[in-house]
């Protein structure tokens, strides 16, 4: 595979992380962006610890302008973009007569603007290149609806229909979905309905993949050769795929 430059959002935790790991590791550079810059730092002494290229910045998906400089100082030093995983999420799950109006706002933020932040900034330089591949971390939750999930679950289902409208519009760039089940990753540590979210993580003990996993099905997609758009990838932990 020829190196590619491979844009990453959340890459300071969880997948992110993973599939920088895993990508440094077959040889592309990876440009690693979230709000912990200490995180990002200390990953990306550890990928170049390993041999592989990894670089860091300050990234804030909500903000437009803070995606649009993460993208055009990558685009500056390297010549093109070629991957952007757009990957930051948040998922403080709860009832809709809870009414906690706040995070469902920033679901809509983090989930769903924060991709359409990352296609804007991504989309004019990958169509003058003639070429990219843009890939969405969805979820299960974006397939299925349950109790709780309502708000989570529609920025996912929303994540899914942007990628099918690129896809459907730009004839020069793959575009691939990929939709995880239970993944170690600190999602459902952060807000949410008390009770719900003690829930999640008592499944979670039971049925957590491990974040490579995922990194594992992002870096399939990317390898494929550049003629092949992986479209949608769902990844479920066998004892529930069963259930």
């Amino acid at each position: 595979m020829s190196k590619k430059i491979v844009l990453i959002t959340g890459a300071s935790s969880g997948i992110g992380a993973a599939t920088a790991r895993r990508l440094a590791a077959s040889g592309h550079q990876v440009v690693l962006g979230a709000r912990r810059t200490d995180r990002l730092a200390a990953l990306a002494a550890a990928i170049r610890d390993d041999g592989g290229a990894a670089e860091y910045a300050a990234l804030d998906v909500t903000s437009p302008d803070s995606v649009e400089a993460f993208v055009q100082a990558a685009h500056r030093r390297h010549g093109r973009i070629d991957v952007l995983v757009n990957n930051a999420g948040v998922m403080p799950l709860s009832r809709l007569d809870a009414l906690r109006v706040e995070e469902w706002n920033q679901m809509i933020d983090v989930n769903l603007r924060g991709v359409l932040h990352g296609i804007a900034a991504v989309l004019p330089l990958m169509r003058a290149q003639r070429s990219g591949h843009v890939i969405n971390v969805s979820s299960t939750l974006g397939h299925d609806v349950v109790p709780n999930s309502a708000v989570y679950s529609a920025t996912k289902f929303a994540v899914r229909a942007l990628a099918e409208g690129l896809r459907k519009e730009q004839q020069d760039i793959r575009v691939t979905v990929v939709s995880p089940s239970f993944t170690e990753s600190e999602l459902n540590t952060l807000g949410g309905d008390p009770d719900t979210m003690a829930w999640v993580r008592t499944m979670a003990d039971k049925l957590n993949m491990p974040a490579g996993t995922v990194a594992d099905a992002i870096a399939y997609a990317i390898e494929q050769p550049a003629s092949i758009d992986v479209s949608e990838i769902v990844v479920r932990p066998l004892a529930e795929a069963a259930a």
